[in-house]
């Protein structure tokens, strides 16, 4: 699931970033911009939703079989 750029973005290179994993306390995200990379874990409420849109987002497309294994 990507995270849109006005909620949040790569700490290293502002590039838009990707959610890879969720667990019961962090998000992991991958920066998708070309040359950078980056993967770091971020709280659940990182983008200002709550940990709600992104997080539960992310879960339900797992769930319905979409996104990343």
């Amino acid at each position: 699931m990507l995270v849109n750029q006005q909620d949040g973005a790569c700490r290293s290179c502002g590039g838009q970033l990707q959610i890879t994993d969720v667990d019961d306390c962090t998000m992991t995200v991958l920066c998708t911009a070309p040359g950078c990379g980056d993967s770091y874990d971020v709280e659940l409420d990182a983008f200002g939703d709550g940990g709600l849109h992104y997080s539960l987002g992310f879960i339900s497309e797992q769930l319905r079989g979409g996104g990343q294994p």
